[in-house]
């Protein structure tokens, strides 16, 4: 086979052994998810070699989503860190064979406390599988590596089971965007739903004009404030908008009588405005749905603070 053939054999390999733990979802997964949704502290996620690997991408997922969880190495709990496993957590110890040693070595420290375990094994009648709480099945045919050796399908599996688990218990929860966004301050999502228009507004040497002032100087204004746009002001009040394209539209059909032309002729009355506490998030809706491309940041009295426009969204 070649190359491209190799690695679509791959690809197809591990797609069909996501699609296959479809079938073997059953009342262990619902217990699983009960387990977790009652537990009042941590799920902490464990496993040797490659299913420790992904175990820690399973607790950061599920750490992001709204399920406390944090995983350690097997290894560490005999020496020590089974400390860090109080009454109120869960324990979800991940192995294909479900025969590993290192997991099976602690379970009766799990039974005689009391603490949940749920299993994760690609196979039901393992040790692990039968001396857990409930059992997650997560068992596939064969190996995507040529040698049927190497964890592909599996480690595959497992990770998507994992993905699973975590998405039902975001829906349980009721997690949304803005919970998302609480856990993710630094990512793109949560820089939108959590900044503010003031934050990013730009406030200073705003294009402000009055309406009594001709077009052909309202050009001029337009150009210098590298927004597209002027502001008319009725005192220190906002009484309207005039953008590039309203100019352009007046020039067509004014002709000659442009330049003479008061702004407050041909402004756009009632400009979309909003508070300084809107979310950019909803501010980038605003534009979409209106397709404008600035709105403008106004206090309670209707008094000017700034304009943000869709550069200043791009966070």
């Amino acid at each position: 086979m070649t190359r491209r053939e190799i690695a679509i054999k791959c690809l197809k390999d591990e797609s069909e052994a996501i699609l296959s733990l479809i079938p073997r979802l059953d009342e262990g997964f619902d217990k699983a998810v009960e387990l977790i949704l009652a537990c009042k502290g941590k799920v902490i996620v464990t496993g040797v070699g490659k299913s420790g690997h992904i175990g820690s991408k399973i607790a950061s997922t599920f750490s992001s989503t709204g399920t406390p969880a944090f995983y350690v190495n097997p290894l560490d709990f005999y020496h020590g860190d089974l400390g860090v496993i109080t009454h109120d957590d869960i324990v979800i110890a991940i192995s294909n064979s479900g025969q590993t040693d290192d997991l099976l070595r602690f379970i009766p420290y799990l039974t005689e406390e009391g603490i949940p375990l749920i299993g994760m094994t690609g196979n039901p009648d393992s040790l692990l599988a039968r001396y857990s709480t409930c059992h997650i099945n997560i068992a596939i045919d064969r190996e995507a590596c040529p040698l049927n050796l190497a964890p592909t399908n599996s480690t595959t599996a497992t990770l998507a089971m994992g993905d699973a688990l975590a998405c039902v218990l975001m829906s349980q929860r009721d997690f949304g965007e803005r919970d998302f966004a609480k856990y993710h301050p630094g990512g793109s999502l949560g820089r939108r739903l959590l900044t503010r228009a003031g934050d990013i507004m730009r406030s200073d040497d705003l294009p402000v004009i009055s309406a009594n002032v001709p077009l052909g100087e309202a050009i001029i204004k337009v150009s210098a404030g590298r927004l597209g746009l002027c502001v008319i002001l009725d005192g220190d009040r906002v009484a309207g908008i005039i953008t590039d394209g309203d100019i352009r539209r007046a020039m067509q059909s004014l002709g000659n009588k442009f330049f003479n032309v008061e702004v407050g002729k041909v402004m756009t009355q009632n400009p979309k405005c909003v508070d300084a506490d809107t979310k950019v998030k909803e501010v980038q809706e605003i534009m979409q749905r209106k397709k404008i491309h600035a709105v403008l940041v106004t206090d309670e009295d209707h008094r000017l603070l700034g304009i943000v426009d869709s550069f200043s969204c791009v966070l």
